[in-house]
């Protein structure tokens, strides 16, 4: 009980300060990550915190549905995918954030991946609403946009070792200079 009361509150100050108008400032290497839980497409709870207690974590935010899959979002994804055995090896979780406005999402998401093998090691998760986007200052609010795409490297510590956000389409990070972000990660 005492858990679900803390997710509720920390929910509601969440959605405050997405509302608020006010731009949260987007984490930087050296910082805490913000702590966030975040839905499967099975509805389990994914809860960073509980992530990194465990290992590190690497952290991508797409750019989700703003409108139409977005081709770039998609070439990320499978630059990744392929990758999985590295990250496996790494001891990394992956995890993957698809932003958008609440209604539809699951299923924007759903056929976002469609019918793509999903390694273990990774979790997609859906961000409705963009709650976690605006309290980590990703949201791009501009038309037919929903989120810098961006990517994190995250201690066991909570801690963010690689930041890379991208003011545009391009200039993602790519899973073979993630990784060695991930290796230069102590344990």
């Amino acid at each position: 009980m005492k858990t679900k009361i803390l997710y509720f509150a920390a929910t509601i100050v969440l959605l405050a300060f997405a509302t608020s108008g006010l731009t949260a400032a987007q984490p930087k290497v050296g910082e805490k990550a913000r702590d966030f839980t975040l839905k499967t497409l099975e509805e389990k709870d994914v809860k960073l915190s509980e992530l990194t207690a465990k290992e590190k974590v690497v952290l991508i935010v797409l750019r989700g549905w703003p409108g139409y899959q977005c081709p770039l979002c998609t070439k990320q994804v499978r630059d990744f995918t392929a990758s999985a055995e590295g990250f496996a090896q790494a001891k990394v979780r992956v995890v993957m954030v698809y932003p958008g406005p609440s209604d539809k999402l699951k299923a924007h998401a759903q056929e976002f991946l469609g019918n793509a093998e999903w390694p273990k090691d990774f979790i997609f998760v859906t961000d409705p609403d963009y709650t976690m986007v605006s309290a980590y200052g990703l949201r791009w609010d501009a038309k037919a946009e929903t989120a810098y795409p961006s990517t994190f490297v995250i201690d066991r510590k909570g801690v963010v070792r690689f930041a890379n956000v991208s003011k545009g389409h391009g200039d993602r990070s790519q899973a073979d200079g993630v990784l060695e972000a991930v290796k230069a990660v102590a344990d």
